[in-house]
This record gives structure tokens, sequence and C-alpha cells, in this order.
């Protein structure tokens, strides 16, 4: 087996984490992949992968080669498209992943105009609430809210959010507006967890602040702590954007304004850093533009 297509074996059996998977991946028998894997690791003089009876995974090794190697593969496809011409036509698959709200809100519906734009591209979204590693994963592109921490990726910033306190109107009629932050125990609150997991609430631009509040009621699902809300059931505290157009028709108002901590920044970011596919670029602009112009990411 040449080594090009060991590599493109490797990167398929460590994504399966199996070697039968592997190998249908790839159009080959699984005994070959077995083979060609086992020469690899000879060759290297390292253990890529431990097996069991069940499953293949990869050792710490293997991890640090996987990402290497997919870079490598990255860089060499991104080559031929150069010469072949398909480097002005976007095309293959494309992964990314996002926060499950914001990926519902604004990443699928741009990923949707993105598909229809370039008809020989298919896309996957991957929307959890956790920060995803890219190279493990295989993914292209990642939404990321908050500072970003080293990780040798490319970042486009693209806007950003508040965390801030809101209720219906009708609520703050019958209770009253919370004036500082220390008010809020004297409110019902509705604690969304995927927010704000712990029930020490921190304020102020450096969030120095720290303010111990008791939720009647908690729920990982920002959007039943928003519909609580705005039925005027009590308060709650979220992204800016989560509640982006039941702010802009008054069913919601934000309280505690001047306590907000500093704003969070909002960022595209990809893994090829040498040389980005034109599949990730085109959407990467398309994206970039989509997200700038939304008057609730400012």
């Amino acid at each position: 087996m040449d080594r090009l297509r060991t590599l493109e074996v490797f990167v398929a059996v460590a994504e399966a984490e199996s070697f039968a998977g592997g190998a249908r991946a790839v159009g080959m028998s699984a005994p070959s992949a077995t083979r060609g894997i086992n020469e690899l690791e000879d060759r290297l003089g390292a253990r890529l992968f431990t097996r069991t009876t069940r499953v293949v995974r990869l050792t710490d090794v293997g991890h640090a080669y996987l990402e290497e190697v997919r870079g490598i593969l990255t860089d060499l496809g991104a080559a031929d498209d150069a010469v072949s011409g398909a480097v002005s036509k976007p095309k293959g698959l494309l992964r990314l992943t996002s926060p499950v709200e914001f990926g519902r809100i604004y990443v699928t519906p741009i990923v949707a105009e993105y598909l229809d734009l370039h008809p020989d591209v298919s896309a996957s979204v991957l929307m959890v609430d956790r920060i995803v590693n890219l190279a493990e994963e295989g993914l292209d592109v990642g939404v990321r809210i908050g500072p970003l921490t080293a990780s040798g990726l490319m970042s486009v910033r693209v806007g950003q959010v508040r965390r801030i306190v809101c209720g219906a109107p009708s609520y703050f009629e019958k209770h009253g507006l919370p004036q500082v932050p220390e008010d809020l125990s004297q409110h019902k609150i509705i604690g969304a967890a995927s927010v704000t997991p712990s029930n020490e609430w921190r304020f102020g631009k450096t969030q120095s602040k720290a303010v111990k509040v008791y939720p009647r009621l908690s729920t990982s699902s920002i959007a039943a702590a928003t519909a609580l809300a705005r039925r005027g059931w009590g308060l709650t505290r979220v992204l800016s954007y989560q509640v982006g157009p039941y702010l802009e028709s008054g069913e919601l108002i934000t309280v505690l304004e001047e306590f907000e901590p500093e704003h969070l920044p909002i960022h595209l970011v990809h893994y090829e850093g040498r040389r980005v596919s034109v599949k990730v670029r085109a959407f990467l602009d398309l994206a970039r533009d989509r997200l700038r112009q939304s008057p609730v990411l400012r």
C-alpha cells in the first residue's frame, strides 16, 4: 500500500473507530486496512491505536498524528484543486459545529443559503453546547461564543452578545423592576443551566460582583426558560441573541443593564491554517457577511 493511501486509511479508521468501518469508507477490505495500519505503526515505531474486541481508539500519539495527517491531506487536496481548476468551484462535504440555539437561529439558515449557491457541496452541522475539537471530530468550521483560548485555529470575529436578565412586562407590572443585582433575591428566577450553570450570577464588566440566586425552576432548555419568561412567570438570564426577536417585539425587556458583564465575542474558527480549501473559504465569506449584518449580534 502506498504511503498516501495508508494515511487515508489511517484517518478513515480513526474516524470510524473501527477497522471494518474505516475500510468500507475507503473501499477496501478490513484485512487490507489492518495490514496497512500495522505497517504504518511499524514504520513509525509507535502505536497509533489501542485495540479491543469492541472498539478501536487512538492513543495520545495517534491523536497528535491524526491532526498532522489531516493537515497534510487538506493541503494536498487544495493543491490538486488549484491545478485542476476546482479552486473556483466549492465541492465536497462541509462539516461544521456550533452551540445549539445559535445553530438553530443563525447557522442552519446560512448553511441552507450556502448550499443553494453551491450545488456540489453537502453539509453536516453538529450542534452542541460544548467546545468541540475540530481536528478530533473531523470538522471544518466551528462557532465559538466567548474568549478564545490558544489552539492554533484561525479565527474571524463576526459579532458579540450580552449576558442579560430579562422578563415580560406583565411580570414587572406585578413585581416591580430590580434596581441592583441583590434585588434578584426578591424575584422568581428561572434558571437556564446552559447559560449560567451555577446559582451564583456574576455582574460587572469584570464579573467581580457575585450574587446568589435561588431558582424556583431550573432547566437545561433555553427555549423552555424563555417561554416561561415570556408568559410572565419569572425572570431568566440568557444570551441576548437567544431572545433577540422577543426583545425587538417588546415581549421581553432587559433589566440591570448597567451591571452586565463584558460582552462575549463570537468567532468563526477553522483548522486549515496553511491553505484554506475553497469550500471553507466560500462558507466563511458568506457567514461572516450574514452574521455581521445582524443587529442582534452587534
